[in-house]
């Protein structure tokens, strides 16, 4: 709906009410992931819209830029924002704000649940159960968490949370990152082959891009050996994907359990044809809580920003500093 006068922005994907409705309240919104057509809708908009409320499955990047010469903000729904080309925006001198912090314990309880579930089997339980099968005898016995040992992959926010939820377990914690970090009590591995030789249960929470991308490889499963369990939470892209459903099909590795995958929506049929995996469709923060919650970060972002006060957390690729 057009606004008189109003500031024109467009959502690049769907938000819930709670925050699409305040945007639509203050600005002319247009809803990009609704046309058919989105080169001539571009054409027709984009020469009016200066900000961008990213979300879904849309790059945001040089090609969109071009579209819209009267850009200024992007606020990215998620603290990840692979999508978004923030290098080139910041080359620009554009400025993204992303949404940490908010869902950094509802992710965290989520890897939680997701290792639990792949190393006690309890999707294939459940369905065990439901198929009747209990009636003919009892479920074989599966791993268990006892004297297991866990290495986290990206020791950020959300790995910070995993891990304080991990030692209620009494497990050993490890980690790997681009640095040690002295605020840790968890031996810190810079090699991610030696530990994941180290260890037997590898979490990843990394985040996408460059420098992450297949860095949990063929040589990585090999490390990790048969009685080995990789979750991930963080990005897709962090695995090689081929690489681990052939580690799952040759028992290189024992189990994974997956919430994130290399090109989403979109899981290799050979990695849903395996039984023992446990595979979910993205949901580490999908609560009506912490997503109102994420929802709320970008509208008070672009409000800030447009009251002239910048953005209340830009990226590192676009830092803002008052005037």
């Amino acid at each position: 709906m057009t606004r008189p006068n109003a500031t024109e922005i467009i959502m690049t994907g769907p938000l819930m009410a709670y925050a699409a409705d305040q945007l639509k309240a203050r600005f002319t919104v247009h809803e990009l992931w609704k046309a058919e057509d989105k080169a001539a809708f571009l054409r027709e908009v984009g020469e009016r819209v200066r900000g961008i409320a990213g979300g879904g499955h849309i790059r945001i990047d040089g090609a969109l830029f071009d579209a819209l010469p009267k850009l200024e903000m992007i606020a990215n729904f998620g603290v990840g924002y692979d999508n978004v080309d923030a290098t080139e925006a910041g080359k620009r001198g554009l400025v993204v704000s992303n949404t940490p912090d908010v869902l950094s314990d509802e992710v965290a309880d989520l890897t939680i649940g997701l290792l639990l579930s792949t190393i006690r089997q309890l999707p294939q339980v459940d369905r065990y159960l439901r198929e009747g099968k209990w009636l003919k005898g009892a479920y074989p016995l599966t791993t268990s968490l006892r004297k297991r040992s866990i290495g986290i992959v990206g020791l950020g926010r959300i790995g910070k949370a995993v891990a304080h939820r991990l030692e209620a377990f009494g497990v050993p914690i490890a980690y790997h990152g681009r640095s040690r970090q002295a605020d840790v009590p968890y031996r810190y591995y810079p090699s991610l082959v030696e530990m994941a030789a180290d260890v037997d249960t590898l979490v990843s929470v990394a985040p996408g891009g460059a420098s992450t991308h297949h860095i949990i490889n063929a040589e990585v499963f090999k490390a990790l050996g048969p009685n080995g369990i990789v979750v991930n939470v963080g990005r897709g892209t962090v695995i090689d994907e081929k690489a681990l459903i052939e580690a799952l099909q040759n028992k290189t590795i024992l189990s994974a359990g997956l919430d994130v995958f290399e090109d989403e929506p979109r899981v290799p049929a050979e990695l849903i044809a395996i039984e023992h995996a446990v595979l979910l469709p993205h949901v580490g923060s999908a609560s009506v809580h912490t997503r109102e919650q994420m929802g709320q970060l970008v509208v008070d972002n672009l409000f800030s920003w447009f009251d002239g006060k910048g953005p209340l957390t830009p990226v590192p690729e676009t830092p803002w500093t008052k005037a």
